[in-house]
C-alpha cells in the first residue's frame, strides 16, 4: 500500500525537544486523533504531529479558504484542514488507487465529502489544468518532483497566498555531499537543492524554513512573476 520512509526516523531537533513537540502538545478532536493513531501505529507516512499542529494553527491564523494540497494519502492533512471549519475546501491530488480509496473512506467517517474533492491521477498532468487560485496551498508528494511543481504552484497562488512543502530536509542529507548519500537518493537531494536555490532570496517571494519534522519550507507570494521562465533560467 505504501513505502516505509526511513527520514520518518531521523529527527532535525534534539530528542528531548522532538518528544514534548510531539506528546506535550494539543491533542486533535477524537475522530482526527484516530485516524492519526492509526496511521502510525502502521506507518503510514502522514505528517508528525508537530507539522500537523503548526498547520492547524496557521490556517487559523491566516483564515485561508480554497486550499489546494499535492499529496492525499489517507486525507489525514486534508482532514485535518476542513474538520470544524465549514467554510473550507480542500481540492487534493494523488494517484495511488488503495490510498484514495482510503482516503475516501476517511473522508465518509467525517462527514467532509462536500469540503474535500479528491483530484486522482498524476499531479503534472492536473496542475497544468487548474484554473482556480488558492488562498493556501500544501505540498507533501514525491520528493523529486517538488521543482517542477513549484511553479505551477506559485502560478495558482493567490497573491498574499502561502505554499508550504514538507519534508525539505530529508533527514539533513540535503546538506551532504553527494558521495555521503546513497545512490539512490542523490537525484532527489539535488532537485531539493535546486529548490532551495530557486526561492530562497527572492524578491518577490518571502521565505521561512522550519525545523518541524523533516523540514518545512513556507513560501508566500508577494508578486506576480513568470515563475516557469525564472526555473527554466536557473
Amino acid at each position: 500500500m505504501h513505502k516505509l520512509n526511513e527520514m520518518m526516523d531521523r529527527a532535525i531537533v534534539k530528542e528531548e525537544v522532538l518528544d514534548f513537540m510531539r506528546q506535550g502538545q494539543t491533542e486533535f478532536p477524537a475522530p482526527l486523533k484516530a485516524i492519526e493513531e492509526d496511521a502510525h501505529e502502521r506507518r503510514v507516512p502522514i505528517i508528525p504531529h508537530e507539522t500537523a499542529v503548526f498547520l492547524d494553527f496557521f490556517l487559523s491564523v491566516t483564515q485561508a479558504k480554497e486550499i489546494l494540497e499535492i499529496g492525499t494519502a489517507i486525507a489525514f492533512s486534508a482532514s485535518l484542514m476542513t474538520y470544524g471549519y465549514p467554510d473550507r475546501h480542500v481540492d487534493t491530488i494523488d494517484r495511488y488507487d488503495l490510498m484514495i480509496q482510503e482516503a475516501q473512506q476517511n473522508i465518509g467517517k467525517l462527514g467532509l465529502e462536500n469540503q474535500i474533492q479528491i483530484l486522482q491521477g498524476e499531479a503534472a498532468e492536473i496542475l497544468p489544468r487548474l484554473t482556480k487560485n488558492y488562498d493556501f496551498i500544501f505540498m507533501d508528494s514525491a520528493k523529486s518532483k517538488y521543482y517542477e511543481f513549484f511553479p505551477y504552484c506559485l502560478d495558482r497562488l493567490k497573491l498574499g497566498g502561502v505554499l508550504m512543502i514538507d519534508d525539505i530536509f530529508q533527514g539533513g542529507t540535503i546538506f551532504k555531499d553527494p558521495k555521503e548519500v546513497p545512490r539512490r537518493n542523490r537525484g532527489m537531494n539535488a532537485k531539493l537543492n535546486r529548490l532551495l536555490e530557486a526561492c530562497l532570496g527572492r524578491p518577490e517571494l518571502k521565505t521561512s524554513l522550519l525545523p518541524l519534522g523533516d523540514g518545512v519550507l513556507m513560501v508566500q507570494k508577494l508578486q506576480d512573476t513568470d515563475h516557469f521562465n525564472y526555473m527554466k533560467e536557473g
